[in-house]
């Protein structure tokens, strides 16, 4: 489904990605962690297009990332999630059923799925009409992974998308992110919280100063570093 190979960036002559191979097959959850700066946010800016590698290639479902038809199969939540503020919750999800979804729910449908997500996340329904600007972080961040699984894709790029969610809101999300990886979505999940990469994910990526480090199950992570879980097999890691 993603496929990235010998991918290479530099800013100001400073080497920010250092040819990183990773794959991620259909239906696999994939994890990279690493610390501020180790490059997984360039990653994912040449994975969108929105940035150009000076080296390697991308592929999404077999094809070339630089083709306008490969970012049709993804749909991409950033850390900060925040929707045109003049919008309220049911004309974001309206707006990304008209854009992306194919093909469009009919307003019933979309009505009754919009319900059933919210009732997932435990979102107000009556919040559906309330402007988004009135939002909470968390409202927020569960109205952003609702319009990802209102799109219909089949490759999720989740950036920090339990970030400054409370212990709730975090075990919600969770479910959710099971539940996808359950259906045979393929995502690929960055985040700090590596408890929840070691719960959620079939593989992980180490990445450190632009370059891969790791790639494998978190199990493997652990017995190859000698961790007794992810969080310490990681920080062994980058002390070796």
């Amino acid at each position: 489904m993603l496929q990235i190979k010998n991918l290479s960036k530099q800013y100001a002559g400073l080497n920010v990605l250092r040819t990183v191979t990773l794959d991620l097959s259909a239906g696999e959850t994939f994890g990279l962690i690493g610390l501020n700066g180790a490059g997984k946010t360039t990653i994912i800016k040449c994975v969108l297009d929105l940035q150009r590698a000076d080296h390697g290639t991308i592929t999404i479902a077999d094809i070339p990332s630089l083709n306008e038809l490969a970012r049709k199969q993804l749909v991409y939540m950033p850390e900060k999630f925040v929707p045109p503020d003049y919008m309220n919750g049911w004309d974001y999800l309206a707006y990304i059923n008209r854009a992306h979804t194919q093909p469009p729910l009919n307003k019933t449908d979309l009505k009754f799925k919009a319900h059933s997500l919210y009732d997932e996340l435990e979102l107000d329904i009556k919040s559906l009409q309330k402007s988004v600007r009135h939002y909470s972080k968390g409202m927020l961040q569960k109205l952003g992974l609702i319009g990802c699984m209102l799109s219909g894709k089949p490759l999720f790029i989740l950036d920090e998308p339990m970030s400054g969610l409370d212990p709730k809101a975090r075990v919600l999300f969770r479910a959710v992110i099971q539940r996808l990886k359950n259906e045979g979505k393929t995502i690929l999940l960055c985040t700090h919280i590596l408890n929840d990469i070691e719960a959620l994910c079939d593989r992980v990526g180490i990445l450190h100063q632009g370059q891969l480090l790791f790639s494998g199950t978190p199990q493997e992570c652990c017995d190859q570093y000698s961790g007794s879980n992810l969080e310490q097999a990681f920080l062994n890691c980058l002390q070796q």
